[in-house]
This record gives structure tokens, C-alpha cells and sequence, in this order.
């Protein structure tokens, strides 16, 4: 048994780093007190939420100015209509380079100045449990360590512009579905181990001067609740001086968020306001010091910015700004990952089609990560803009035929359009107040009435309509609504969004036979807000794809998911859609060189089409550059470096958290044991001894490195120095990701057999050697000891393992502390 050292105890490390990298000091947190103590109670307590959907209220007479908060962790959404499109979280943990996503956070600091902008709500941390989760897209991959270094960077670089980041959500949400009510119930060591870590390395090493509570529940108590998770560890053990804020609406009650640690409610005061804190504050359930803390957090920190003595808005920097666009074109360029690479098909060589639903377009994911950019660059211009002549492009506006104007209202076809209902009701009951024909189903109300007399909410309409086709083929149908909507062929229900939502939308295939009667039913029902309905209908013409192929060498299909698909507030399916994964099939079974360009937040099962594909590129979603560095990468203009951030399983039943990623406890609120513990992602799979489909900081590349002689120097009590020899052994130019895994040997509680510890992207021309150094502190060796509450190093074998992905490490060197 190793004898337990104790490390320097998280609350002696937040002091210590904290003397030198706190922003807020003792002279901005006395400003502070003496504005709140000029505050009347009815101000204070009209301060701790927002004044609108996304700013504080002013206080003129006290010099205290508007401030605005705008999402989010890819580019600003709010304040202005468009804005820098960078690429995903989860792109940019791929590129594994410090540098650069320091320069993320320049821009994203840069874009939020420009339009006035104080706190960004961004980075996303929370850790990805599993494939399903729909903001997955957000965050920076399965690994504590690399979430917490790439988030170190983000922040680092935005508030070196003088603008809050907000670092979320604290703590544990690793799923959308029924986030608001569902108890993520985690161990204290996992939550340290796991969790937490990026957290508190955002705290303690980037100095994040904001964060925000997440929806969930945590272990029984939502986290604006929390106490323990606020103010004991946040406040307490971490050291945290910044303001803690709600998620939009996740607060639940108003005495319980306030004793909580909760400084800001957010969007409004829907609890936390003068009705339910006055009276609280008289009965002694809530103390008037609670509240002027709460104000006082807010205030020292836009002190601290200098955000009550100067304008925020920087009207010398551009809104389309040249350094965000060339920023988010390096990280797209750096992030994208070669997962596949059969008879090295890449980099292109002759003539290539370009095809795909996703080919002339940049898809994201939906929610808050969601931004309007002022341009973008599709694969398929990046690819004509490349390969010029040896372009063909099979796009689907060139492929599909619009076969609307081919509907008619009723089998006998003498009447072209749609027969449509309108009922004053969301339910379609009744007989309809307005029957006419309509040649299409394609509808944007705003916020108004379909139809004069009709109500501007609460309302339903029905169309049908029949299609005979002349020949046999395969229609692509495509529906969308805001909000409830659903497509009936032949009284069978093909798809569909019956619910109260935002904007969605759905696509499917549909093989049709020649001569047959399609009858089409599309029903709509408006719950409030706006109200949006669309309706398209295509024909496959197999003639023009089929002439196409046979005219070109390689075939590069891009296709995946999108923000109708992929974003917050639900989950996604682990499989691409049905008729995705069959064309791929299909385009393979005319041509044998099929290059895959796929766009998902996370990992996706590839079971069923993979042998379909000779290459396959993960290009995430890549931002509004990201059509120009996918095909640079497609042409061999650059290598690629991208290494993954995430395992991807073979089949969601490998994956370790799949008996516990859904409700898996008996209780009145829906409960989810993370019985897997510190086992997660790449953990779980060694453990387990299942191999996935695609390791932990994998990525293909264009040339090939060799990894020899390293040496570990012990450079203190808990530190070593690492070392190694990297060469470019190939014929290309090429970044390397270096990976470096400690192995604790004999443990008095079970350890994962490996963990990241640190890496280094490096640059090597083709013959060039480099010898790389990775620095080992304690925390390297240590884990969370609940006994003692606390990381703790044994002391003893250690073993030090290094190469290019989690599954090869050629590498091993044994130390002893």
C-alpha cells in the first residue's frame, strides 16, 4: 500500500494563485461596499436580476451604467445581428493548440467590444458523458484535463480584451433532456476528479470573473440551490470573488436561490425579486447582508473591468472583424479531423463531385450556440475555388427536382395546389372557419393572424394533397415548423415536431412507384410567439446523378446534422438520419471512391455505413470559414491535425455510461446515478476492455511521426519534466499532437489505467526532429481522497506514457516519488 501525501489543499492553492492573478482587488471590493450601502433595498434587490433578456439595469445617480451580456461560446448572438461564426467548442478542443485558442478568445473578447458588449456567456465546459447529449457541440470533449486547458485559453483571451467570460454550467449538466428536472447524482471524488476540475482551473489559473449555474439538479438539490456547490466550494475552496449567475430561467424558488450564493437571476426576477424577498428579509429568512453580497459580487467585478468608468463599445474595431474571420479560419483549419483514409484516397486527385445536403451550406448547432454570420464558405465553394476545372458539383439543387407544382388537391388532379384548412383552435377540431387552394405550404406569420378575424396564437391548419409520380424513384421530403407539425403519406405518419417549440425541421426519403397515388397531410397548430410553417417536396433524377459520377474520380459527400437536428434543450439520436446513412450506401454502389465530410457535435455510429466510405472527415461543425479549410485539407493544401477529444464507441451500448445516462432511480424527480464513477469516456473503455470504434485523441494525418528517447527529470518533490524526440518521417509538412499519460501503479483506490496530463501541438517540415517537454505537477499524480476531502498524492510507481493517441503510446517510462 502507498503511503498518502497530502498536496497543497485546494484551498491553500486558490490563496496562493490567487495573491497574484486576482483582478478584483481589495480597493474594487471597497468601491463596491460603499455603492451598495448607498443603494436603497428596493435597488438592490432590483440589481440581482436582469432588466432585459440580456443586460443589468443602470443606476444613473450612482454612476452605475448598462451592461450587456451576450451569448455565447461561438460568437455574439445578441446586440447585433450578425457576428464571427467560429467553429464549435468541440472543433476547437480538437485542435489541441493553446495558442490559438487563446486567439478565440481575442476575438470573441474583440466581437464583443465592437458592439458594446461586457460579459460573453461562454466557454461551455461541461464534460461529454455520451453522443446523445444535444449541446455536446459546445464543449470541449470527455477529458477533464484538456476541457480545463482549452477553457484556460478561452478565457484567458477574452477578458484580456476587458470582457467577462462566463464559464458553464456549474456543474453536471451532461445531457438536455429534461434538464430542468432531472438529479445528476454524482460522488464527491468523480464530481473533483471529473466535473469539476475545469471549473477550478478556470477560477484559479484564468481568473473567470463570472459563472453561471446550470438547470440540473445536483444530487437532489438544483444547482441554483446548492449551497455546498456555491458556496463551499466555489466561494470557499476555490476562492472565487466573480459574480455567480443563473442559467435563463433555472432558478427555481427565491429564499433558496438566495441563501444559496445565487448573485444574479437571469433573464428576469422571476423569483428572486421585491415580492418574495422583502417579505423574507422581514420574517429573517433571508438577511439584507445577503443581499448587498450578492450587488457587491456584480459591482467589484465590472470594477475591476473599469465597466463603471469607461464605454464598453470600441467603434475602432469592425463588426465583420479581419481577425476573428482569420481566426476562425486557423481553428477550422487545425480542428478537422481524418478519421478514415483507405489507399491514402486524400488528398484529391482528379476530377472530384461535390454532393450532399450539407455541401452548399455551413451547418450548426442549434440554441445559444447558434450564430448569424455576415459570410460564409461552404465545402462546395471552398472546393470550386481549389480545384477549378476538376469540379463537378452534384449539389442537390443540381440532383433533386421540385415536384410541388405537381400536387393537386384531390385524386381526380384537375386542381394544381393544396387543399387548405384553417381552424380558430390548436387542435384541428371542429369544421374549419376557411377552406381555399394554396399552391404551396410555405408560411413565416411572425408574430400575426394567418388570415383576417383569425387569432395571432392558438390556431391550426391542415393541408392535403395528392402526388402521382411517373416512374418509379425516391423523393426527398422536407417539413419545419414553429411550432407543432407532422407529414402523413397515405395515413401513415413519415415524420414530424408535435410539440411547443422554436424553429425545427425534418427530412426523409421517400421511394415512390410509378403510377401510384401519394396522398399528402400536412398538419400545423400554433401554441403563442411566432408562427412558421414549411413544406418542400423534391424528385431524385438517378439519370443526372448517375451521368455525373461516371465523369469524376472521387465523390465528397458531406452530410450529418444541423441545428434542426443537434442543439440545446434536446437530444439527438446516435445514428445519422436513415435516408443519410442509405445514400451514402447508394452513392458507394455507383462509385468506389467516396470521401464522407461529416457534421456532428459528437460521435456518431458508423456501423452501418462505414465500409461505404474510403475517407471520412470529421469537420465537426467548422464555422463560417470552415468550407475553406475542409477543402484545403480535401486537396492537400495543408495536412490535417485535428485529434479527437471524445471516444467514439462502436455501438451506444459500449459506450460506459450507457446504463446510466437516462432515469435509472425510483423517485418522485427523475434521478440518474453516475454509477460509472471516474470512468468515463476513454477510463470506462479501458477499464472494460472494449475497444471503440475511434480512441481518445485520435487523428489521421498525410505523413507519419516517429516517437523515440524520452526521459523523465524529476524536477521537484511532485514534479518531473518530460521529454521526447518527435520526427517527421514523411513527405509533408504536419502538426503533431503529443500526448503524455500517467499510470498510477499500485493505488489504494481504483484509478483509471491511464489519464491525460498534458500534450504539445508541434509543427515539423518534413525530416524535421524536435525534442518536446511536457512539465508533470502534482496534480498529475494525485486523486480526490473523500475520506480526507481532498487530492491526495500515494507515493510510489508512476508510470509516464507518451504518442500520438490514447490506444498508442509508444513511449513508457517508470518513475518513483
Amino acid at each position: 500500500m502507498k503511503k498518502k501525501i497530502g498536496i497543497i489543499s485546494l484551498c491553500m492553492l486558490a490563496c496562493s494563485i490567487l495573491t497574484c492573478a486576482q483582478t478584483i482587488t481589495p480597493q474594487a471590493e471597497q468601491r463596491a461596499k460603499e455603492l451598495v450601502s448607498k443603494m436603497t433595498l428596493q435597488e438592490k434587490i432590483e440589481y440581482i436580476s436582469g432588466y432585459t433578456s440580456f443586460s443589468l439595469r443602470a443606476i444613473p445617480r450612482l454612476g452605475i451604467p448598462e451592461i450587456k451580456l451576450a451569448d455565447g461560446p461561438q460568437g455574439i448572438r445578441n446586440h447585433a445581428p450578425k457576428s464571427t461564426l467560429y467553429p464549435s467548442g468541440i472543433l476547437s478542443a480538437s485542435t489541441w493548440n493553446r495558442e490559438l485558442l487563446y486567439k478565440l478568445g481575442q476575438g470573441l473578447g474583440q466581437d464583443a467590444k465592437a458592439r458594446g458588449v461586457n460579459i460573453l456567456l461562454g466557454p461551455g465546459v461541461n464534460i461529454y458523458r455520451a453522443p446523445l447529449c444535444g449541446r455536446n457541440f459546445e464543449y470541449f470533449g470527455e477529458d477533464p484535463y484538456l476541457t480545463g486547458e482549452t477553457a484556460k485559453q478561452y478565457i484567458l483571451g477574452v477578458q484580456s480584451e476587458g470582457v467577462i467570460a462566463t464559464i458553464k454550467h456549474f456543474a453536471a449538466n451532461n445531457q438536455e433532456w429534461s434538464r430542468h428536472h432531472a438529479s445528476s447524482d454524482i460522488d464527491e471524488r468523480t464530481l473533483h476528479e471529473i466535473y469539476f476540475p475545469a471549473f477550478r482551473k478556470a477560477v484559479q489559473e484564468a481568473n473567470v470573473s463570472a459563472v453561471m449555474n446550470s438547470y440540473n439538479l445536483l444530487n437532489g438539490v438544483h444547482a441554483t440551490e446548492h449551497k455546498w456547490l456555491n458556496i463551499d466550494v466555489l466561494r470557499n475552496l476555490w476562492g472565487f470573488k466573480g459574480i455567480l449567475m443563473s442559467d435563463w430561467t433555472s432558478v427555481y424558488s427565491a429564499i433558496g436561490a438566495a441563501n444559496a450564493g445565487l448573485d444574479l437571476e437571469m433573464p428576469k426576477g422571476r423569483f428572486m425579486n421585491a415580492d418574495n424577498l422583502i417579505p423574507a428579509i422581514k420574517t429573517g429568512t433571508v438577511t439584507e447582508e445577503t443581499i448587498n453580497l450578492k450587488v457587491q459580487h456584480i459591482l467589484q467585478t465590472l470594477i475591476a473591468y473599469g465597466m463603471l468608468d469607461k464605454e464598453q463599445k470600441d467603434s475602432n474595431i469592425p463588426l465583420d472583424n479581419p481577425f476573428s474571420r482569420q481566426t476562425a479560419l486557423e481553428l477550422a483549419r487545425e480542428g478537422v479531423v481524418l478519421l478514415k483514409n483507405e489507399a491514402n484516397l486524400l488528398p484529391l486527385k482528379g476530377k472530384t463531385a461535390v454532393m450532399g445536403p450539407n455541401a452548399d451550406l455551413i451547418p450548426t448547432g442549434g440554441g445559444s450556440g447558434f450564430v448569424t454570420p455576415f459570410s460564409t464558405v461552404s465545402v462546395a465553394q471552398g472546393l470550386k475555388e481549389l480545384k477549378k476545372k476538376n469540379l463537378v458539383l452534384l449539389t442537390d439543387d443540381v440532383i433533386y427536382e421540385d415536384i410541388v407544382n405537381e400536387f393537386y388537391t384531390d385524386a381526380n388532379r384537375e386542381v394544381k395546389g393544396f387543399k387548405a384548412e384553417y381552424f380558430k383552435n390548436k387542435t384541428l377540431s371542429g369544421q374549419p372557419e376557411v377552406v381555399r387552394t394554396e399552391s404551396s405550404v410555405d408560411y413565416d406569420w411572425g408574430y400575426g393572424a394567418p388570415l383576417d378575424g383569425f387569432p395571432t396564437d392558438a390556431f391550426s391548419v391542415r393541408w392535403t394533397a395528392c402526388y402521382v409520380p411517373q416512374a418509379d424513384g425516391q423523393l426527398k421530403l422536407h417539413i419545419g415548423g414553429d411550432d407543432g407539425y407532422r407529414l402523413f403519406v397515405n395515413d401513415k405518419h413519415i415524420t414530424g415536431d408535435w410539440g411547443n417549440h422554436s424553429y425545427s425541421s425534418r427530412e426523409v426519403e421517400l421511394p415512390v412507384e410509378g403510377g401510384k397515388e401519394y396522398r399528402f397531410r400536412i398538419e400545423f397548430f400554433d401554441n403563442i410567439s411566432s408562427a412558421i410553417i414549411r413544406f418542400n417536396a423534391y424528385s431524385l433524377n438517378e439519370a443526372k446523378l448517375r451521368q455525373g459520377l461516371a465523369k469524376v474520380d472521387n465523390v465528397v459527400f458531406c452530410t450529418g446534422f444541423n441545428s434542426n437536428t443537434e442543439g440545446e434543450g434536446f437530444d439527438r439520436p446516435f445514428a445519422l438520419l436513415r435516408y443519410q446513412e442509405l445514400f451514402i450506401k447508394k452513392i458507394a454502389s455507383i462509385h468506389p471512391n467516396v470521401v464522407v465530410v461529416l457534421n456532428a457535435g459528437g460521435g456518431v455510429d458508423f456501423t452501418n455505413w462505414y465500409d461505404a466510405a474510403k475517407a471520412i472527415l470529421m469537420a465537426w461543425y467548422p464555422g463560417q470559414e470552415g468550407g475553406q479549410a475542409i477543402a484545403e485539407i480535401l486537396t492537400g493544401k495543408i495536412s490535417p491535425s485535428g485529434k479527437l477529444p471524445i471516444s467514439i464507441e462502436k455501438t451506444w451500448e459500449d459506450n460506459p455510461v450507457h446504463g446510466s445516462y437516462y432515469e435509472n432511480l425510483k423517485a418522485e424527480i427523475k434521478r440518474v446515478d453516475y454509477s460509472e464513477g471516474v470512468f468515463v469516456g476513454y477510463r470506462g473503455y479501458d477499464r472494460s476492455g472494449k475497444e471503440p470504434f475511434y480512441p481518445f485523441g485520435y487523428g489521421l494525418s498525410y505523413t507519419t511521426f516517429a516517437y523515440s528517447n524520452m526521459s523523465v527529470e524529476k524536477t521537484g518533490e511532485y514534479q518531473v519534466t518530460v521529454s521526447f524526440d518527435i520526427e517527421n518521417t514523411g513527405k509533408m509538412d504536419a502538426s503533431e499532437v503529443a500526448q503524455v499519460y500517467v499510470h498510477d501503479v499500485q493505488s489504494s483506490v481504483p484509478r483509471p489505467q491511464k489519464e491525460l496530463k498534458g500534450y504539445e501541438k508541434v509543427f515539423l517540415k518534413k525530416g524535421e526532429k524536435k525534442r518536446v517537454s511536457v512539465v508533470l505537477n502534482e496534480d498529475a499524480f494525485a486523486f480526490y481522497d473523500m475520506n480526507q476531502h481532498r487530492f491526495v498524492v500515494e507515493k510510489g510507481e508512476f508510470e509516464i506514457l507518451a504518442g500520438p493517441a490514447s490506444n498508442r503510446l509508444p513511449l513508457k517510462v517508470l518513475i518513483i516519488l
